[in-house]
């Protein structure tokens, strides 16, 4: 009976959630004439996702009374919020024990819940800083807090708009929900098997076809479903098997997957979601960001392109014949219906200027009428039942992330503690160098994002290090999208490095491997955010002649890393040390407009000499081709 309860408790927590989400966008409250807000709406979705993360994740092997009993606490706790916000927000200096009292449940469960959903990593981090709240008075130095009494500190996390029912959770609610929905359609719907047919009649039959399949796939997926992992597990069960017969090694076919389906969530248009949130802390448009994150994102893919054909030259790996791959032509006529949703979410977003949640809503019911168009029948119950569970899957951990994040937020400020971070930040900058700073942020964000969401990682240090990176000359938009980066590159870094971890589980190589060869793959990204730092025309934001040297600058550069592969094959060491003195040279070229100047013409010296010795390279090795047949 225990079970059957739990687990009608689980189905309804995770159908509701994307539906109450969908509502809310929609303004079907205010078309009723509810007189929600969104604190309220937020704090009912995150009772949801808790008591739904209780039930989904048990002590043991199945849930039982106690997690039945957390888990109607934990919606009962965030609903008791919802249902008095209105009335508290008047009388909030009270701090009355019927206020306080459920505030203590909600965020003790609502932290568990976050445990097991999202991970260790971020529970103790959020732990901690709820410590630091109530006893950060007692640290010496710049660590000293200002310290509320307790009470006022747990209505503060409960209840204000700057703690969890915050900026946060009202973006992931209002925003990335619908691609989160958006996504899960397309997936359901079939969309990842007609981005993989699409892949591989573009690129199937070329030289290494498989791995460029898995770069073209990954990327166009992965911009929308804004999960690496997620991405990974759709796209790379088809693409790393396809690798490894046609003659890749197992780490180079997981470390291929694990880098395109992790950058995918740095492609335009939809960025995994990221886009909309950096939009909504900087206050600027979606296009702003978007039309920022496209030539770096452009730059990534070409170089790693490079990187994968130079693999498959070394090993002499060839396409797949055109006989046994889909056709181009009719996959595009066939699968339209999952292209057309794209270019409508794209006319609202951009061409019309919509709310982002409402375009991602407008492109998924596009989506499913198109859709059922195309298969001539209404989904069945289990069908529905399927999309709506499985958006809330989904959605649980990062509408928990999203509570978590409103904790450190909440007492990253009140506590005074953002401040005192930026300002030490600050201090080494003007001590060290902008460079330094620059070096200290990424490690930052490399160690702390292991273990966690994108999203998350991004938000936990917005607060506190983009301050100090725009107070040191780089522009807002510069310092979110250095953060950005970096957050996601802990994805594929070792020692942790998720995404290489999945995808070598998908391979079966070692794991230590895969991260290594990852990071090479991903060099482009590790290196563009200091370009950009010094020199934000990679971001289009410069005069246009700024932006054509290091467009030319970047490229060429690419194209000098992208040969450091072809260069291992030659004999004994000079394969190494041709090979590093290659990449040494592309650093070189690639920083040609910090040490030379953003708009002068003579920045391109450097890449001229180095085009001229790539093509000196391909003629030598053309010739040397020659020979070998006549031979």
């Amino acid at each position: 009976m225990i079970e059957r309860i739990n687990g009608v408790i689980l189905w309804v927590s995770l159908a509701l959630v994307p539906a109450m989400g969908i509502l809310w966008i929609l303004g079907v409250p205010d078309i009723l004439q509810w007189g929600l807000v969104v604190g309220q709406m937020s704090a009912v979705m995150l009772g949801l996702a808790t008591a739904a993360a209780m039930l989904k994740y048990p002590y043991g092997a199945k849930p039982g009374v106690l997690e039945l009993v957390l888990a109607i606490a934990g919606i009962a706790s965030w609903v008791w919020l919802a249902v008095n916000l209105d009335a508290w927000l008047l009388r909030m200096a009270e701090r009355a024990p019927e206020m306080w009292g459920p505030g203590i449940v909600a965020i003790i469960l609502m932290m568990e819940a976050l445990r097991k959903s999202a991970g260790r990593v971020i529970a103790v981090l959020v732990w901690a800083l709820i410590a630091y709240a109530f006893f950060g008075d007692h640290l010496p130095g710049v660590f000293e807090a200002e310290v509320f009494p307790p009470t006022k500190t747990v209505l503060y996390l409960y209840a204000d708009t700057n703690g969890i029912p915050g900026l946060v959770l009202r973006v992931i609610v209002e925003l990335v929900l619908a691609f989160i929905v958006f996504g899960k359609m397309l997936e359901v719907s079939g969309a990842t098997n007609f981005f993989n047919d699409m892949a591989l009649g573009l690129m199937g039959h070329r030289r290494g076809g498989p791995a460029k399949v898995a770069v073209v796939a990954s990327a166009a997926f992965g911009s929308i479903s804004g999960s690496t992992v997620a991405n990974i597990m759709s796209t790379g069960v088809v693409t790393i098997p396809m690798m490894k017969k046609s003659g890749f090694r197992a780490e180079h076919a997981a470390a291929i997957e694990a880098v395109a389906s992790n950058g995918g969530q740095i492609a335009p248009p939809v960025m995994g979601a990221t886009a909309f949130i950096i939009a909504e802390f900087l206050e600027i448009s979606y296009g702003e960001v978007v039309l920022a994150a496209t030539l770096p994102a452009l730059l990534y893919f070409f170089v790693v392109f490079l990187q994968v054909d130079a693999i498959a030259v070394r090993f002499g790996i060839k396409g797949i014949p055109k006989a046994e791959l889909p056709r181009f032509g009719p996959t595009i006529a066939a699968g339209w219906v999952y292209l057309m949703p794209i270019g409508i979410l794209l006319w609202f977003l951009l061409g019309r200027g919509y709310n982002a949640g409402i375009s991602g809503l407008y492109a998924c019911g596009a989506l499913i009428v198109l859709f059922l168009f195309k298969r001539r029948g209404l989904p069945t119950r289990a069908e529905w039942c399927g999309f709506f569970v499985g958006s809330g899957e989904n959605l649980v951990p990062l509408l928990l992330i999203g509570g978590g994040a409103g904790v450190l937020m909440g007492v990253l400020n009140s506590t005074g503690l953002a401040f005192q971070l930026s300002l030490m930040l600050t201090h080494v900058a003007e001590n060290s160098g902008v460079f330094v700073m620059l070096l200290l942020t990424a490690v930052i964000c490399i160690v702390l994002g292991m273990g966690m969401p994108t999203a998350a990682v991004y938000i936990v240090l917005v607060s506190v290090v983009a301050p100090a990176l725009v107070k040191m000359g780089l522009s807002p938009l510069g310092a979110h999208m250095f953060i950005f980066y970096f957050g996601l590159l802990s994805m594929l870094t070792p020692p942790v490095a998720i995404a290489s971890m999945v995808a070598a589980e998908l391979a079966g190589s070692d794991m230590w491997r895969t991260g290594l060869v990852g990071v090479q793959l991903a060099i482009t990204a590790y290196l563009l955010p200091f370009l950009w730092a010094f020199n934000p025309a990679i971001l289009l934001d410069g005069t246009w002649q700024a932006i054509v040297i290091v467009i030319i600058t970047s490229v060429v550069a690419g194209m000098m890393i992208g040969q450091t592969t072809m260069l291992m094959d030659l004999k004994g060491a000079l394969g190494p040390i041709s090979a590093t003195v290659m990449f040494g040279a592309a650093l070189v070229v690639g920083s040609a407009t910090l040490w030379i100047g953003p708009e002068t013409p003579t920045a391109l010296a450097p890449a001229v000499l180095g085009a001229a010795l790539l093509f000196w390279l391909r003629a030598r090795r053309n010739q040397q081709s020659a020979q070998l047949q006549k031979a």
